[in-house]
C-alpha cells in the first residue's frame, strides 16, 4: 500500500473515531472512502436481519436521480443482493477473509452474482464499482459500495483490496459507536426493570422545564412509592421483591403509554416516576389513577402510594426540577400516610408541606416528619 492509501487510511480512521453512532460512522466514512478511491459515488448499507432488507445510511458524491444524501427510507430486499448472505458465508466458512469485488456494467466484473450490480449500474447511468462487505462480530453487518463514471478506469484487483481495508476500518468505527451506545445506556438504564434511571429523569426534566419556560409546555412529575416491598423481602426473599418490582415497572410502562412521550423510571429502591411533558395535568391524573388501579392487582405487595405534580397545578409557579420534585414527593408522602387508594395531586396545602424547613440542605424529603393536615379529603390536596 502506498503512502497516499496509508494516509487516506490513518485519516479515516480518525474520522470514524470521533463518531457517536454508527450513522454518524459512516457519515463521517463515506466521503473519504470514495475520494481515496477516486470514485464518484459511494454509500454505506446497513443489512437489517429482522426486516431481511439492505438499508443505505448515508450516499455521497454525483447522486442519480430519486437518491438522496439522508435517505429515509431507501431499501433493497436482500434476497436481490444473495453474496451479503450466501457468498460471504461461504467465504468465510472455509476460514477465508472477507474481501471486496469489482462489478462493471458489461458485468465483466469479478463479483459471484453480476445480473444485480450490472442492472444497478445501468440504471443509474455508472460506469463500475467495488463492493466491500463491513463485518462486525464475525458477521456482514452492511456494505461499502463506491462507483465511478461510464469511462473512467476500472477498479482493479489493488483497489479491492484496498476497499476491503477501507471498511475494515469504518467496521471499527462502527464497533465503537455500538460500545458507546451501550454505555450510554446503562448509565441511563435501570438494570432490574429495564426502564430510565434517576440519570435519565434528572438530565430530561432539566430539558422539559427550559422548554416550559420558554414555550410554556407543561411538565408533570408522578412519583410512586411501592408499598409492601420490605415485607415481601423479609418474608418471602429477595427474589420475589425483584419480581414485584419488575412487574410493577412493566405496569408503570404500560400506564406511561397513556401519556405520548413520557419516561417511565425506576428512581431507585422501592420508588418509581413518570415523567410526561406536553400534556394536560387532567390526562396525567386519569393515567395516575388507572397506575393506582393497575398496582393492586399485582398479586404481591400492597399497592402504590402516588403524588403528581404540575407546571399547571395551583400548587404555584415551578422554575425548577428540584421544586417539581419536591412537590412530587410531597404529594406521594401524604398519599402514603394516608393509605390513599388513590394519587394525591399536589396543591396549596402540598406546597405548604413541600416548603417545610430542610433538615439538612441535601434532604429531598425533609418534610416526612410532619404530620399531614387534619381533614383534608384523601386523593386530593386543595
Amino acid at each position: 500500500m502506498g503512502d497516499g492509501r496509508m494516509m487516506a487510511v490513518v485519516g479515516l480512521a480518525q474520522a470514524v473515531a470521533t463518531a457517536q453512532t454508527p450513522l454518524d460512522a459512516a457519515c463521517a466514512a463515506v466521503g473519504r472512502a470514495r475520494t481515496a478511491l477516486r470514485g464518484t459515488f459511494a454509500a454505506v448499507s446497513v443489512w437489517e436481519r429482522e426486516s431481511g432488507r439492505l438499508r443505505v445510511l448515508v450516499n455521497d458524491g454525483d447522486l442519480a436521480p430519486g437518491e438522496e444524501p439522508l435517505p429515509a427510507d431507501e431499501t433493497y430486499p436482500v434476497n436481490d443482493f444473495p453474496e451479503v448472505v450466501e457468498y460471504l458465508h461461504d467465504e468465510w466458512a472455509g476460514g477465508g477473509e472477507p474481501h471486496a469485488w469489482v462489478e462493471t456494467v458489461d458485468g465483466a466484473g469479478a463479483g459471484p452474482y453480476p445480473h444485480q450490480r450490472v442492472a444497478a449500474l445501468r440504471r443509474r447511468g455508472r460506469g463500475c464499482c467495488v463492493v466491500a462487505p463491513i463485518v462486525l462480530h464475525g458477521r456482514a453487518w452492511g456494505e461499502l459500495y463506491v462507483a465511478r463514471e461510464p469511462g473512467a478506469r476500472i477498479f482493479d484487483r489493488a483497489d479491492a483490496e484496498f476497499a476491503t481495508v477501507l471498511a475494515a476500518v469504518i467496521a471499527a468505527g462502527i464497533a465503537q459507536t455500538e460500545r458507546l451506545e451501550e454505555v450510554r445506556r446503562l448509565a441511563f438504564t435501570d438494570p432490574l426493570t429495564g426502564l430510565a434511571n434517576r440519570r435519565a429523569v434528572d438530565a430530561r426534566l432539566d430539558q422539559a422545564l427550559e422548554r416550559h419556560r420558554q414555550q410554556g409546555t407543561p411538565v408533570s412529575l408522578v412519583v410512586c412509592d411501592l408499598n409492601g416491598l420490605k415485607r415481601v423481602n423479609d418474608t418471602l426473599g429477595h427474589e420475589v421483591g425483584d419480581k414485584l418490582l419488575v412487574g410493577f415497572g412493566s405496569v408503570l410502562s404500560l400506564c406511561g403509554a397513556m401519556l405520548p412521550g413520557s419516561l417511565a423510571a425506576r428512581l431507585g429502591g422501592d420508588e418509581f416516576c413518570l415523567l410526561a411533558e406536553g400534556c394536560e395535568a387532567a390526562e396525567v391524573e386519569k393515567a395516575a389513577v388507572e397506575l393506582c388501579s393497575r398496582a393492586r392487582w399485582l398479586g404481591l405487595g400492597d399497592g402504590v402510594a402516588v403524588g403528581v405534580a404540575s407546571t399547571d397545578s395551583p400548587a404555584g409557579p415551578v422554575r425548577s426540577a428540584r421544586r417539581l420534585f419536591r412537590l412530587a414527593d410531597a404529594a406521594q408522602y401524604r398519599a402514603k400516610a394516608e393509605r390513599s387508594a388513590r394519587p394525591v395531586i399536589a396543591g396549596r396545602a402540598v406546597a405548604e408541606l413541600a416548603d417545610s424547613t430542610p433538615s439538612r440542605p441535601d434532604e429531598r424529603r425533609s418534610f416526612r416528619g410532619r404530620r399531614p393536615r387534619n381533614g383534608s379529603r384523601p386523593g386530593r390536596d386543595s
